[in-house]
């Protein structure tokens, strides 16, 4: 029987270090009142209960979710972990106590309001994900590609793997500038590595040939008798064209956001970075 406890725990923001505090709850049989990482728990008047990152604890509750409940679930809470709903981290926790009770059939209990906002959150991640799959406009600055995005929850984990693949043979980045983060790719090497205060240089003359380009035929294809502000605002929701050249002319925002790509393309090559998140 698990008891609700007045405290807050607090750890490092990563996924293992999540996975510890459903350790450290299960080994107390306490239910904190928040979950929050060191950065986000600031303000909090609870009292704070730090949970270290422990590599071991944490691999046996991983193994224990596919065991214990099923593969699904696993990914459910991967996926529930780079979402942006409030105290994600709480959620997963009571999602996780509900499916080590009931076992897989806890993906079934859609009627369940731990579930249901679960699966909520992540079905918002995935939208998001997949708009960005189409709203990425990279910017050419010599040998690499580079774009800037402001996405809500982290999606950086869930589009790496489209982008890698589509742009296999070219060096990029892709700037979350809402987490501070960027996935870096070189041919043969791909990183989701913490990136914060950088700036794209301003686009060179052939750079904004080419965007005047893309604006001239984004413009050509339209069909002014079928011009509905409405649908297109529906489909592409005004939060994305901030970075969207043909929706912002030559005063596309991507040159506003401070990336050092001479730096980061170096540390690739020097192969600083070869995992990913």
């Amino acid at each position: 029987m698990f008891n609700t406890v007045a405290l807050a725990y607090t750890y490092d923001g990563s996924f293992e270090g999540l996975l510890c505090c459903v350790f450290e709850s299960y080994t107390w049989k306490e239910i904190p009142l928040a979950i929050h990482s060191e950065e986000d728990g600031q303000g909090l008047l609870l009292e704070s209960k730090w949970i270290d990152t422990d590599c071991t604890k944490a691999d046996r509750v991983l193994k224990a979710i596919p065991f214990r409940i099923c593969s699904e679930a696993l990914e459910l809470v991967r996926l529930g972990f780079w979402t942006c709903t409030p105290d994600k981290e709480l959620l997963l926790l009571n999602f996780l106590q509900l499916g080590f009770t009931h076992g897989a059939k806890i993906m079934d209990m859609l009627a369940d309001d731990t579930v249901n906002a679960l699966l909520k959150a992540v079905q918002q991640l995935k939208r998001e994900s997949h708009h960005y799959l189409g709203f990425v406009r990279f910017s050419i600055y010599g040998p690499v590609m580079a774009a800037v995005i402001e996405p809500r929850s982290f999606v950086l984990p869930v589009i790496q793997d489209h982008f890698c693949d589509r742009f296999r043979g070219e060096s990029f980045l892709i700037y979350d500038k809402t987490h501070g983060m960027a996935l870096i790719h070189q041919p043969g090497k791909q990183a989701i590595i913490p990136l914060d205060e950088w700036t794209l240089p301003e686009p060179d003359l052939a750079e904004g040939k080419y965007r005047s380009l893309w604006e001239g035929f984004y413009d050509a294809i339209a069909i002014q008798e079928r011009r509905n502000d409405g649908l297109r605002s529906s489909l592409m929701p005004k939060r994305y064209w901030k970075h969207l050249p043909e929706m912002n002319g030559s005063r596309t925002a991507v040159s506003s956001t401070k990336v050092k790509l001479g730096e980061s393309r170096q540390q690739l090559e020097n192969g600083e970075f070869h995992g990913s998140i």
